[in-house]
C-alpha cells in the first residue's frame, strides 16, 4: 500500500507512503483519487489530513524513474481529450487530472513534514486548505527545468501568493523555504516536526466538531467567491445560508428558530 487511509472517529488521515522521499508513481494517482473519492462521500468523515510517511519528505513528486507507459500518438491525443479508465492507469495524461478536477468542500488539512516537489507541491496547494509545516519542508516547483511548465496554472500559483512570488518560483524553479512559506501565508503555522502531525490532528478535531452543514457552507462560498462578482458572491452566500439555517430550524439544532421569530 503506497498510500494509507485511515479513519478515527471523524478524522481521516491519508499518508503518502512510498519510499524514503514518498514519490509518486503513475498508479498512486488513481489510489489517491480512489481514496479521495471515499473521503467525500463518506458522511461520517468531517474533515481530512493529508501528510506523508517519516519525516524527510511530504512527497518528492513524481517518480522519474517508474516508467508511464509508451503510447502511439493516437492514443496519447485521445487519453488528452478524454476521461482515464482503468485499463491506462500507467499512462500520462492519467488520474491526477481527474483528481485536480474533483469538487471538493470538506477540508483538509497539511500536516507537512518535509518538502514538497513537483506534482507534490501541486497537490499540496490543491488538496489542502489549513496547513502545518516543519521548519525544513520547503516547497519547488522545477519541472520548468524539464521542460515539463504548467505548475503554476495546475496549482493556481497566483492565488494563493502575490504574481510577482509567483513568478519568480515558476520561471527560476526556486525552492520556497518554510519560513518564507510562512510569509506568504503558503503555510499557517511552522512546528518542530515531532509536533506537525499533533497539531494538524488538534485542529481537525476542532473542525470536525463543528456541524458540517455549515463547514461544507463556508468552504464553498469561500472557493466560489474567489472567482465571482461581488453581487453574484454576496447571493451565493445568502443563498447557502439560508438554506443551511433551515436545516437547522427544521430540526431543531443548534439553537434555530424559524425566520421571523428571532
Amino acid at each position: 500500500m503506497t498510500i494509507r487511509y485511515e479513519k478515527d472517529g471523524h478524522v481521516a488521515t491519508i499518508t503518502i507512503d512510498n519510499g524514503k522521499v514518498n514519490a509518486f508513481t503513475p498508479e498512486m494517482h488513481k489510489q489517491l483519487h480512489d481514496i479521495m473519492q471515499e473521503f467525500m462521500a463518506d458522511r461520517s468523515v468531517h474533515v481530512g489530513i493529508l501528510t506523508g510517511a517519516g519525516t524527510k519528505a511530504f512527497c518528492a513528486g513524481d517518480d522519474i524513474k517508474t516508467p508511464n507507459g509508451v503510447q502511439p500518438p493516437q492514443d496519447a491525443l485521445a487519453a488528452h481529450f478524454f476521461p482515464s479508465t482503468d485499463e491506462d492507469t500507467n499512462l500520462r495524461p492519467g488520474w491526477e487530472r481527474e483528481l485536480r478536477k474533483m469538487e471538493r468542500y470538506k477540508p483538509i488539512i497539511g500536516a507537512i513534514n518535509g518538502p514538497a516537489l513537483g506534482m507534490g507541491a501541486i497537490y499540496l496547494l490543491n488538496l489542502t486548505d489549513i496547513r502545518i509545516a516543519a521548519p525544513h519542508a520547503f516547497i519547488g516547483l522545477p519541472e520548468i527545468a524539464y521542460g515539463m511548465a504548467g505548475a503554476g496554472g495546475s496549482t493556481q500559483l497566483a492565488k494563493h501568493v502575490p504574481p510577482a512570488v509567483a513568478h519568480w518560483m515558476v520561471l527560476l524553479g526556486e525552492r520556497m523555504p518554510a519560513e518564507d512559506c510562512l510569509k506568504y501565508a503558503l503555510y499557517n503555522e511552522v512546528k518542530p516536526a515531532e509536533d506537525v502531525l499533533p497539531r494538524a490532528r488538534e485542529l481537525a478535531e476542532k473542525i470536525a466538531a463543528l456541524p458540517p452543514i455549515s463547514v461544507r457552507v463556508e468552504m464553498e462560498v469561500t472557493k466560489k467567491a474567489m472567482d465571482l462578482p461581488k453581487a453574484d458572491a454576496l447571493s451565493l452566500s445568502a443563498h447557502l445560508y439560508r438554506l443551511q439555517r433551515a436545516a437547522f430550524w427544521a430540526s431543531g439544532e443548534y439553537g434555530g428558530t424559524p425566520l421571523g421569530e428571532e
